[in-house]
């Protein structure tokens, strides 16, 4: 389990001070640091790192309450009521967790599927391979290994950014293979984090990212390797593919930019 501090301006750096060398007779300027980040990793028993990364986001949990808060945090664990009429189904609305409930969460290009049998409906073997951080449904995208998801003032079109975003995976098998890539509002890439492979028969693992500013307006989760299929079957299983899926989500307060 991992926590650390890292900048992400080595290429606005570069930049710099290349602009300021360009004219012989211009000092050279002290470059400002970029935004620091926080990255909070585990695997295994997760519950304590989930934790402390609430507590970098910071309180209250708003949940769905409308319009931008002045302070908090906001996560998802699609186990709500309002989400049921939706389980086991390929077309989870998109845009659930901003007008449904509204969270300030918007998934883009693709089909998506919140499932409380473990997904053991698409195939079999998936019944005893995903284990819920928060029981008992889960998240996948349908048709894809990837999930794209942007902020907005919760309720709101307005488009936002937050501070930070945190993720539970389950049954992350293959090293350097799932990820969680965050961008600014330009779509400049804040950095990719992969996350650790699972170390138990739970198969749970965490990843988290936390700005000193809110920076972040689009998230990329990728998962595993391939999509989840009636024939396609985990490496844990017999198969030739690391599939993954999402439990909860965890993030910044949506602020308007």
């Amino acid at each position: 389990m991992t926590r650390k501090s890292t900048g992400i301006a080595a290429a606005l750096v570069a930049t710099v001070v290349i602009v300021g060398c360009s004219s012989y007779n211009s000092p050279m300027q002290p470059v400002p640091p970029g935004p620091q980040a926080t990255v909070v990793t585990a695997t295994g028993d997760i519950a304590a790192k989930v934790a402390e990364f609430r507590t970098l986001l910071g309180d209250p949990l708003n949940g769905g309450t409308a319009g931008q808060q002045p302070a908090g945090r906001r996560e998802v664990n699609w186990d709500g009521a309002g989400a049921r009429p939706f389980n086991n189904q390929d077309h989870f609305p998109t845009d659930f967790f901003n007008n449904n409930v509204k969270a300030g969460l918007v998934y883009a290009n693709g089909s998506f599927r919140n499932d409380s049998t473990s997904f053991a409906e698409i195939n079999p073997t998936y019944a005893d391979q995903f284990k819920p951080f928060s029981p008992k449904v889960m998240f996948s995208a349908i048709g894809s290994n990837v999930i794209d998801a942007s902020f907005h003032v919760a309720g709101a079109a307005t488009p936002a950014v937050v501070t930070g975003f945190g993720v539970v995976l389950s049954d992350v098998d293959l090293a350097q293979t799932t990820s969680v890539e965050l961008f600014d509002k330009n779509g400049a890439s804040l950095g990719r984090t992969f996350a650790p492979v699972r170390s138990d028969a739970n198969g749970l693992s965490f990843v988290g990212v936390k700005f000193d500013v809110a920076i972040v307006a689009r998230v990329k989760i990728t998962c595993g390797n391939g999509a989840l299929g009636a024939g396609v079957n985990d490496v844990s299983s017999g198969g030739a593919t690391d599939l993954v899926v999402v439990d909860n989500v965890i993030y910044g307060e949506p602020q308007a930019f």
